[in-house]
């Protein structure tokens, strides 16, 4: 068996199948999908003399659990696989598999490191977003997982790629979100749902803002809110320490606090204060900017307290003595 990514037919439905060498009968080996359905279902399984056997597995919800749905029992034939998928009923399917070369696939996004990561890393998630992506209101929408990303026009090579690779990055997760699901209908709530936002523009810099609430089957729902500053030539992050070198790490936790909204409570000011101080000062905050300033959000907090996280604005007159008057981003920075 030669383990790698494999494109054939199970019975009549096209199928893609990847395959890690197994240790032992109960190792997770990989996963496949169906070419209309579109949802990993997770592989584990060994070798048994000379074949292959595989069982597959999808979560059923809390109250079934991992629910085996099938196995394979395959052959190495050279660079393919042949054999048959059994039912738990005991129906058979006759199954036929090509080695497939997902480096040699022809990209249909823009040949970024975000890609080329994600070919090398997760080959199944791979192939299924390599595909046009389609222009809407708002920027470009993913068509399989639904995520909608924005663009900004006359942007240069390096920022496109830049902003794909974020839409890349939230697609992939929205399809590990329905995996984990497996068959479980998806109620309101549940899945991944995603929205990203330009919150600024300048000539130099473009900000944005993305949001995520997802439920993927575990313990409870979670969120997050992420801040991005990027330069727009080089596509590259750039930190607000660069537009105000006197904005240190200390003292955007200090301006932070100053301003945490008294409405909040005595508790959640306790819990952002204290947190902090377990926290590597570079990793505090999020950011992005707004016309009003810089946006500061903790990223410290435990789930148990992350409602407490609010977004505090510091303007950009209160920012002036710290920016770094006619650098590079200086242009357009502070609105007149």
């Amino acid at each position: 068996m030669i383990p790698g990514v494999y494109r054939g037919s199970l019975g009549t439905a096209a199928i893609t199948l990847q395959v890690q060498r197994p240790t032992s009968g109960d190792d997770e080996v990989g996963a496949y999908f169906y070419g209309l359905h579109q949802t990993n279902l997770t592989l584990r399984g060994g070798h048994q003399g000379s074949a292959l056997v595989l069982a597959e597995s999808v979560w059923g919800g809390p109250e079934r659990g991992l629910q085996t749905t099938g196995c394979f029992t395959l052959t190495p034939a050279g660079s393919a696989l042949k054999g048959q998928w059994r039912s738990p009923q005991g129906q058979t399917q006759a199954v036929s598999l090509q080695l497939l070369n997902v480096g040699a696939q022809p990209l249909r996004l823009q040949n970024t490191s975000g890609v080329r990561k994600l070919r090398e890393d997760k080959p199944l998630t791979f192939l299924k977003l390599n595909t046009a992506w389609v222009k809407v209101a708002g920027g470009v929408k993913e068509p399989l997982s639904g995520v909608v990303y924005p663009r900004v026009t006359g942007a240069s090579a390096a920022l496109s790629g830049a902003l794909q690779d974020r839409q890349l990055q939230a697609a992939a997760s929205a399809l590990e979100c329905r995996s984990q699901l497996g068959d479980t209908p998806v109620e309101p709530g549940e899945g991944f749902q995603f929205s990203a936002q330009l919150t600024r523009l300048t000539p130099r810099l473009v900000s944005l803002r993305e949001n995520a609430d997802y439920y993927c089957g575990g313990a409870h729902p979670d969120s997050f809110s992420e801040g991005l500053i990027l330069d727009r030539q080089s596509g590259q992050p750039v930190a607000p320490g660069a537009l105000w070198p006197g904005l240190s790490s200390a003292e955007q936790l200090r301006r932070y606090l100053t301003h945490y909204p008294k409405a909040a409570g005595r508790e959640c000011l306790d819990a952002v204060t204290s947190g902090a101080s377990d926290t590597e000062p570079a990793q505090r905050f999020t950011a992005w900017l707004t016309v009003q300033g810089l946006t500061l959000l903790p990223t410290y907090l435990p789930h148990v307290t992350a409602a407490c996280a609010e977004p505090v604005t510091l303007t950009y007159a209160e920012l002036h003595p710290l920016a770094k008057v006619g650098g590079p981003y200086w242009t357009g920075l502070e609105p007149r």
